[in-house]
């Protein structure tokens, strides 16, 4: 979906309920008094969309990227927590005390626990939830447990919301904004329920195998399935997939890996994995022939129509994977592009598919560039980091806004490529990058 018509969609949603309470006929009531009306009012509707935001619909964020989608659902998140938080220090009614004027309590704030209980203990929870999501890298939680802890949350938050907004006086005597709440609220179920019912349901029928599991460099190794019964998967050079080995396909153990064989090599699908967390630090012990599930592709780190006259692709450690998918891919079509490849590790040991890599260097036009921070004394390439001024040696000269970028690799590696590219005169739309951090 082109990125303007997805804002434009996500604002519309949001601002729905607070358009529908707005047409609708009641007395005046103080600013502060519908100000806080209006906060929670689109607190909950932003809550709502973001169930649709983090389901890794394809036809969202695609054209933006999987890691732009879940920066924008934190981002989100905390706009919501920030205005629920606002909600009921802004009123200025009383409570429980009914004004002489005022016949049907529509300016009276209730003391009925049975109304606003629901709304108290969802603010409490949605506090806890995104002070969760902000500190997950810290909390002592397997990713597993976290997303479900995560999941059962936003949904009793929705819940919870739903009975207090339908409940609380004010607006609650609205039957078209209460068609509305409703609509929204299943729609976000809905979303759930397709993301944790409907795709394993899907997946069960298109199984994988794992058929080779090989070591490749210092505590990295290569990951191939293939395809059970099935075609396979219909991708593009540079996406990702995540994938779930050894478990059920109802299991919430999954993780993103980009896809580092070409589309056009075969059914077969190959990972590039380093040891780093609970399911990788045990990668290598995975036998041929455990059964896998896949959801996917994602991302939209590739370079399919695309028609810049050059490419030039940064890695940094396992982000070479999606690189060298889209490396494979440009080998097998002919692509006569001049291509360079930045490919950054911290030592030797950490170069995986070295003599491939250094084969496609011997492509006319083709350069492929090693680069270790912590090198061998026998090292001849070069060394460092890629700062602003080795990237200014590469591209200075070569008039980078007519380059495309492929960036992968750490995020704080890849936020400073991304700038210092712009500083030299890069496009900023022809710069793609990916970063694993989702939730």
């Amino acid at each position: 979906m082109n990125p303007k018509y997805l804002i434009t969609i996500y604002i519309a949603v949001t601002l729905l309920p607070l358009g529908v309470s707005w047409v609708g006929t009641r007395p005046a009531r103080s600013v502060l008094d519908e100000l806080a009306s209006g906060a929670g009012m689109l607190a909950f509707a932003i809550i709502l969309a973001e169930f649709v935001l983090s389901g890794r619909f394809r036809s969202i964020s695609g054209k933006i990227g999987m890691d732009v989608t879940m920066r924008f659902h934190q981002l989100f998140a905390r706009t919501a927590l920030l205005l629920a938080i606002l909600h009921p220090f802004l009123y200025r009614l009383p409570f429980a005390r009914q004004l002489p004027w005022d016949q049907h309590g529509q300016f009276t704030l209730q003391t009925d626990l049975g109304y606003l209980a629901s709304g108290m203990v969802a603010w409490v929870l949605l506090a806890v939830l995104v002070a969760m999501g902000i500190g997950r890298a810290s909390l002592d939680y397997r990713y597993e447990t976290w997303r479900l802890m995560h999941g059962i949350g936003a949904a009793l938050i929705a819940m919870l919301l739903l009975h207090h907004t339908l409940n609380v006086r004010s607006y609650d005597d609205d039957p078209l904004l209460a068609i509305a709440w409703v609509v929204l609220f299943s729609v976000a179920i809905v979303s759930l329920l397709y993301v944790y019912a409907v795709k394993p349901v899907l997946q069960v029928r298109q199984p994988w195998i794992v058929s080779s599991v090989l070591p490749i460099a210092r505590k990295t190794w290569e990951v191939t399935v293939q395809p059970l019964g099935h075609r396979g998967l219909t991708y593009d050079a540079g996406q990702f997939v995540w994938l779930n080995v050894g478990h059920q396909p109802f299991s919430l153990n999954e993780n993103p890996f980009s896809i580092s064989s070409a589309p056009k090599s075969g059914g077969d699908l190959q990972f590039v994995i380093k040891e780093l967390g609970d399911f990788t630090s045990s990668i290598g012990q995975i036998e041929t022939g455990t059964r896998a599930y896949v959801d996917g592709p994602h991302g939209n780190l590739t370079i399919e129509g695309r028609t810049q006259p050059a490419i030039a692709m940064i890695a940094g450690g396992v982000g070479i994977a999606p690189l060298l998918g889209i490396l494979r891919q440009l080998s097998i079509d002919g692509d006569p592009r001049p291509l360079v490849l930045i490919y950054a590790n911290r030592i030797e040991e950490q170069i995986v598919y070295r003599r491939e890599l250094d084969k496609f260097g011997e492509n006319k036009g083709t350069t492929i560039i090693h680069l270790l921070s912590e090198p061998p004394s026998d090292w001849t390439g070069p060394t460092g980091l890629v700062d602003a001024d080795f990237l200014k040696r590469q591209f200075g000269s070569k008039e980078p806004s007519q380059w495309l970028f492929l960036l992968c690799g750490p995020p704080a590696m890849i936020e400073s490529v991304e700038g210092n590219l712009i500083d030299l005169g890069a496009l900023p739309g022809q710069i793609l990058s990916e970063r694993f951090n989702y939730d």
